[in-house]
């Protein structure tokens, strides 16, 4: 027995990529709801084309009540949320399809957010989201900015990716401004939305603001682990910008108090070496780099590259300037298996194919 589904939309000036998305979900929802948060282009427009279910609904600096709106508009059995700048592959498509087919037990069901990906589509920034969830009204969104829905009940994981194409309306000091209009108010942030919050001020240049924002976060008890590491990386970004390389170096070593090393930390210190010129230590953060194993099922930030591409590459340099042509051969081959395009692989590409040396 196959299960309903409603995919939730809220909208705004979006007439440029709202078929794209709808065009997907026409071709599995069983209802779609389009909620509208003052468009003044022809957004609601091409939405009539797929459903009759449009709300229009007065923004207010909170992304959560709307979301929450779009729910409480659902009639299915599940609820499904997605951006308008989404875009979900035929593959993935037929995914959700067996799936609601198949009508699995769960309360959430979490899928692959890909929002970097290189020229082939293939992922490089990528994390898992409550997806998919049971329409019984005890899945609430909360945080007014970079919402989200605390889950609970039964979890399934499924391999299907939901792309997100940057739209064309620049987001700015937007999210920024909804933080600092709550701060002025008196509303004392959740340890995540402290964690949003000094990622808005990095975004927007805002370094040294951001460090202490990050500093505060981090000593925090209530903080998510993945958000921990994820602000050590962000904080060693800040300190980078501002020319401090000890700061830097020591806000990626803080990041193993919180778990095992990941990737992303172990590259970029592999970065930083190799960008003084010391090899040997670049060389030792780049090869347990490549031993970590990739899993998006945590939660967090996973940036692919980190995990085999970036060390590859950079292996294949320091071997190289090393004179050490078997090596660095070897780590080249592996770049050009997973990235053959890239400028780095066809630039190395030429210089192992025409010395006849190597």
């Amino acid at each position: 027995m196959s299960f309903t589904l409603s995919c939730c939309f809220i909208v705004k000036n979006e007439e440029k990529v709202l078929s794209r998305i709808l065009d997907c979900v026409k071709k599995f929802a069983d209802e779609i709801i389009i909620v509208d948060t003052g468009s003044t282009d022809n957004t609601k427009n091409i939405a009539q084309n797929y459903t009759d279910k449009i709300f229009d609904f007065e923004w207010c600096d909170d992304f959560s009540k709307a979301r929450n709106y779009a729910f409480s508009k659902s009639t299915c059995d599940y609820n499904m949320w997605l951006d308008a700048d989404d875009y979900i592959f035929p593959k993935d498509i037929e995914k959700i399809l067996k799936l609601k087919q198949d009508a699995p037990n769960f309360d959430v069901l979490y899928l692959n957010y890909v929002t970097g990906f290189d020229e082939k589509f293939k992922p490089t920034f990528v994390f898992e989201r409550e997806r998919i969830l049971k329409n019984d009204g005890t899945f609430n969104w909360v945080e007014p900015v970079h919402e989200v829905i605390v889950p609970h009940g039964k979890g399934l994981h499924e391999k299907i990716n939901i792309y997100h194409f940057k739209s064309d309306n620049p987001r700015g000091d937007r999210n920024l401004k909804i933080y600092e209009r709550r701060i002025l108010k008196g509303e004392k942030l959740s340890a995540r939305a402290m964690f949003y919050y000094a990622r808005e001020l990095y975004y927007n240049a805002y370094y040294e603001k951001a460090i202490n924002v990050f500093l505060e976060f981090l000593d925090r008890k209530d903080a998510w682990v993945e958000n921990k590491i994820e602000a050590c990386l962000n904080l060693s970004q800040c300190f980078t910008m501002l020319n401090d390389k000890n700061n830097a170096l020591e806000s990626l070593f803080k990041s193993f108090l919180y778990d095992l090393p990941r990737a992303e930390i172990l590259s970029q210190l592999g970065n930083m070496f190799l960008g003084e010129g010391d090899y040997e230590k670049a060389e030792y953060y780049y090869l347990l780099a490549l031993k970590c194993k990739l899993n998006v099922a945590k939660g967090g930030f996973v940036l692919v590259d980190y995990y085999n591409f970036i060390p590859s590459i950079n292996l294949c340099v320091i071997y190289y300037n090393r004179g050490d042509i078997k090596k660095a051969l070897r780590y080249h081959k592996r770049a050009k298996r997973l990235k053959s395009n890239h400028p780095s692989v066809i630039h190395n590409e030429k210089i192992f194919s025409t010395n006849k040396n190597f």
